[in-house]
């Protein structure tokens, strides 16, 4: 946690969170108050679950087992019991550990319905998570345990038990540690539950909702980053501009593809490499669909990505609880934890995701292939034959555009079965989220590559200098990765690429020189 992100503070309120303070919190180490106004709305919410623990009626969460169980009633006596067995029960997650800014992510949501006072919990119960946020503890879950219905139950149940005192945790240096040891170093101690308060934990979609806000995040910076690559590739392999014009892209008004013409527009201003096009005699007609149809691929994920961003607001401005405290006193079952909606999405982006990396990967096979890259030489290498040039790199590109597709196949589609029957469809919301999140680390090295490559070719066209824009990207990667010249080691240069457009730093470069923001 640095101090900077410390030093912030994100207030939670009963109203939505912004996205941009759940990627603070998650990714930044910010931390977390609590507006004065939820204790006392968690104190009304609280008044609502303790009138009914006496009464005769069976009230869900309350006085009765749970899923396929809860037709068994629970005596007055073994109600505390019921809530530690359930967060117990339901932290049976397995498989690899799953990334701390997804934890924090999901705790931070968790949180943001408890102090709505819509779940019943006690504001100490809320303030444990806190104080868990602000002091680093990160509790250990694992990638299998949620079937996106009744929310993420697993991996929720995980930090429900952390917060018990329970369990294993990382602490703020990420050491491995007993819950009960990390809490006890924080002076922070361990959540008693009461009645409704373990399902109130877990009953969530919060970690399909944090995986989705976060690879919103991401998808922004790439894509943005997949315009710079494309403008280099176009400009590398002398092609032109004229299929980007304004009133071209007004007759198909989607704002995407409208957005991404733009960007091609300002990073290839004052080429002297796109003059090939412009003179009489070159012969030139059209640009492959690789090159010429980039606003309207780029475009399309933008769209999708302005729609998974409504679906976001939406589920940040909700409450997902079963059953709920509802405004008027009553506390009623209901079934907003199916993780339907954000499934979807999650699916949808992937899909966009596998289609952006898979035109990447065209245009840079153009570029290294000397029966269509107008000059240059085969594989871009210094002495084809003796030297392979980036041969392989495209083929590591092409690896992983293969993986992308397999990993665009809908999660959404799929629902198994559970608590016998009584859960007899599932959204595998989670999911979908784990393989987004898999797939956009994907696009990041193609479109590494992509740059990488082309920035080589932009070289290679000397005595020709690239436009303003594309030139300043080329140079500020060479400030970590040389020029052309005998084959080298590629794997550190393609990582060293990688860190370049996922630290930002390509789009500062690009905006800088251009004088203004990408879009």
């Amino acid at each position: 946690m640095t101090t900077a992100a410390a030093a912030r503070t994100v207030r939670l309120g009963t109203g939505p969170l912004d996205a941009a303070d759940v990627v603070s919190v998650a990714r930044d180490g910010a931390l977390v108050a609590l507006a004065p106004e939820t204790a006392e709305e968690m104190r009304r919410g609280r008044e609502v679950v303790e009138r009914l623990v006496d009464d005769s009626a069976a009230h869900y969460g309350i006085s009765t087992g749970f899923g396929a169980l809860a037709g068994r009633r629970i005596p007055p006596d073994a109600r505390a019991r019921l809530q530690r067995g359930l967060v117990r029960s339901h932290a049976a997650g397995s498989g690899p550990e799953v990334e701390r800014e997804v934890i924090r992510a999901l705790m931070l949501l968790r949180l943001s319905t408890l102090v709505t006072g819509r779940t019943g919990v006690r504001p100490r119960t809320a303030r444990v998570y806190a104080d868990m946020l602000n002091a680093g503890i990160t509790p250990l879950v694992h990638e299998y345990g949620s079937l996106g219905c009744s929310g993420d139950l697993a991996p929720l149940a995980h930090c429900a038990l952390a917060a018990m005192g329970e369990g294993t945790v990382r602490d703020t240096d990420g050491d491995l540690m007993p819950a009960a040891q990390a809490l006890d170093a924080a002076g922070i101690a361990p959540v008693d539950l009461a009645e409704k308060e373990g399902l109130s934990l877990i009953n969530g979609t919060d970690g399909m909702l944090g995986m989705l806000v976060l690879a919103l995040d991401d998808l922004r910076l790439l894509l943005r980053t997949a315009d710079i690559a494309a403008a280099m590739s176009v400009e590398a392999q002398l092609g032109t501009d004229a299929a980007f014009a304004d009133d071209l892209q007004a007759l198909r008004p989607h704002p995407g593809q409208s957005s991404s013409a733009g960007n091609l527009r300002a990073l290839l201003a004052g080429s002297p490499m796109l003059e090939r096009h412009r003179r009489a005699d070159c012969g030139c007609v059209q640009d492959a669909y690789s090159l010429r149809c980039t606003p309207q691929v780029h475009g399309a994920a933008r769209d999708t990505l302005d729609h998974a961003e409504r679906v976001a607001s939406r589920e940040l401005a909700s409450v997902i609880d079963n059953p709920v405290v509802t405004l008027d006193g009553r506390l009623a079952s209901n079934g907003n934890f199916h993780g339907a909606p954000l499934s979807c999405v999650l699916d949808f982006l992937a899909i966009s995701v596998a289609d952006v990396a898979s035109i990447a990967e065209r245009r840079t096979d153009r570029a290294l292939d000397p029966t269509r890259n107008h000059g240059l030489p085969a594989f871009l290498a210094a002495d084809p034959g003796v030297d392979s040039g980036h041969m392989i790199a495209q083929y590591t590109q092409a690896a992983i555009v293969s993986e992308l597709k397999r990993l665009a196949a809908p999660a959404s589609v799929d629902s198994i079965p559970s608590s016998a029957m009584q859960e007899d469809h599932v959204s595998m919301g989670w999911s979908a989220a784990r393989k987004l999140r898999r797939a956009l680390d994907g696009l990041a090295r193609v479109l590494a590559v992509e740059l990488y490559t082309s920035a080589r070719a932009l070289d290679l066209r000397a005595p020709l200098d690239p436009a303003p824009v594309t030139g300043a990207v080329r140079d500020g990667l060479r400030k970590t990765v040389p020029g052309p010249g005998p084959d080298r080691f590629l794997a550190p240069e393609i990582e060293a690429t990688l860190q370049y457009v996922v630290s930002g730093r390509a789009i500062a470069d690009a905006e800088a020189e251009a004088r203004r923001p990408l879009a």
